[in-house]
């Protein structure tokens, strides 16, 4: 098995576990608590990826790019612990489309 599986399940897992804690408890936004559930559809993915099922990856492959602007923005525009803590999400939302695209490249050759 390459690396790629692992990496992807690896920073799926991780994307999902900081997606909810940044939300809910790392920086939260005011009055904005909610937004946690937005590590809900990375959540749902986990089984399908983990599993290598092509439909869980290409969704994976589609929402990874959203989370990566929306960290990116916010680290630009958000001062000191959330700029961090959003840096940190766009890093692994970066990994994780780079090592599900790897996945998926190398399947098909």
């Amino acid at each position: 098995m390459s690396a790629a599986p692992r990496v992807t399940v690896a920073a799926l897992v991780a994307l999902a576990l900081l997606e909810f804690l940044w939300g809910a408890f790392l920086a939260p936004l005011p009055g904005a608590r909610w937004l946690a559930l937005k590590a809900l559809p990375l959540a749902i993915l986990v089984p399908g990826v983990a599993r290598g099922g092509g439909r869980a990856r290409q969704w994976l492959a589609l929402l990874a790019p959203f989370y990566f602007a929306e960290a990116l923005v916010r680290a630009a525009t958000e001062p000191g612990r959330y700029a961090i803590v959003a840096s940190l999400a766009a890093t692994i939302a970066l990994v994780a489309f780079a090592a599900v695209l790897a996945w998926l490249r190398s399947e098909r050759r």
